[in-house]
């Protein structure tokens, strides 16, 4: 295990840009630590441009931010001015969707997804360098090509130095990446603390021994599914909602490994079956109890809250994915249970 989570983080999930600010504001005023945004309805930088002017201390992640669909000049310098206005804040985490969103929403190329991605973490920490020393940026890689840097386009060495990158990677190929070349690894909300500790955690080891690092100040932050409700009835209707998104989440063919680990792995292409025939509403109850409490936590607020903090022994920070069928304010007595 690695250390005990000591930090819990909210979301703009389902916000509004007009409304950011105040969410923002919100969530600080709540007691989180840091907040996500989401590469969603909206673009998952200009939110937390937002968020930034808003608090004063709030950590502000992207959670992810696509990196195929993008290139490494421009996360490095969308990064870099996220780090400068949050004065430090900012924390660039990329993920890799899957083929079909690259390529035919998109329109970008899809290839060797685990080396692409650790050379595009590679490219943007040799466009940092350069900005920050002033050598000549000359990134020559199989996949990205940096050589061009002129004056006029650097902005010179960041006074609150360059933000951290956490990976998303969902199979141990991609953990080995994140542990080989990132800040840390950003976890799926289709997660359970066997799987990370059988699969995931022996995929880190192997990434940081080819970079030669250690666990010391990497960090690992965990996507969980929390369900609240101040009497049994809105917590089995939280419960509800959670398993469609789980259903979702378990009919995607790259997401069978962790299926695999519980002996789930038959349920997989039935639910993505049955989402090629539009029978959402059936899926949902395909999704048992059981699977509910591994991939996630349930109860009122304060018990909640202490689950999370027991469930997510392995990692250092928590991003809350909540479904609340109470009152709104309930989210403090979350993160007051978080906290013991």
């Amino acid at each position: 295990m690695l250390s005990e989570p000591t930090k819990i983080d909210g979301a703009l999930l389902g916000t509004a840009l007009t409304g950011v600010g105040s969410a923002a504001a919100t969530l600080e005023a709540q007691g989180f630590d840091g907040v996500v945004s989401f590469e969603g309805f909206n673009d998952p930088f200009l939110p937390l441009v937002v968020a930034a002017g808003h608090t004063t201390r709030l950590e502000l992640t992207t959670a992810v931010a696509i990196a195929f669909a993008r290139n490494p000049m421009v996360c490095a310098q969308m990064a870099n001015d996220l780090q400068s206005i949050s004065r430090g804040r900012f924390i660039l985490g990329l993920g890799t969707q899957i083929r079909p969103h690259i390529e035919r929403r998109f329109s970008q190329v899809w290839s060797k997804p685990n080396a692409r991605m650790r050379e595009f973490v590679r490219a943007i920490r040799a466009i940092w360098h350069t900005w920050e020393t002033g050598d000549r940026l000359d990134f020559r890689g199989a996949f990205y090509t940096h050589t061009l840097m002129p004056p006029f386009f650097n902005p010179g060495p960041n006074p609150h130095g360059f933000p951290r990158i956490c990976l998303a990677g969902f199979g141990p190929a991609m953990i080995s990446v994140a542990g080989e070349v990132a800040d840390g690894w950003l976890v799926h909300p289709l997660n359970s603390p066997s799987y990370v500790q059988n699969v995931a955690m022996p995929a880190l080891e192997r990434g940081f021994a080819r970079s030669g690092r250690t666990r010391e100040r990497f960090e690992i932050a965990v996507q969980t599914i929390t369900m609240i409700g101040s009497n049994d009835e809105e917590i089995e209707r939280a419960r509800h909602l959670a398993r469609a998104q789980i259903a979702f989440y378990g009919s995607t063919p790259a997401y069978k490994v962790m299926l695999d680990h519980h002996g789930w792995g038959d349920l997989q292409p039935v639910l993505h079956r049955m989402t090629k025939e539009g029978r959402w509403g059936e899926m949902t109850e395909l999704i048992t109890d059981d699977m509910l409490d591994v991939i996630g936590v349930s109860g009122r607020p304060v018990e909640a809250g202490r689950r999370l903090r027991a469930r997510n022994a392995f990692a250092a920070r928590t991003h809350l994915v909540l479904y609340n069928q109470t009152t709104p304010d309930a989210v403090a007595d979350v993160v007051a249970g978080f906290r013991g």
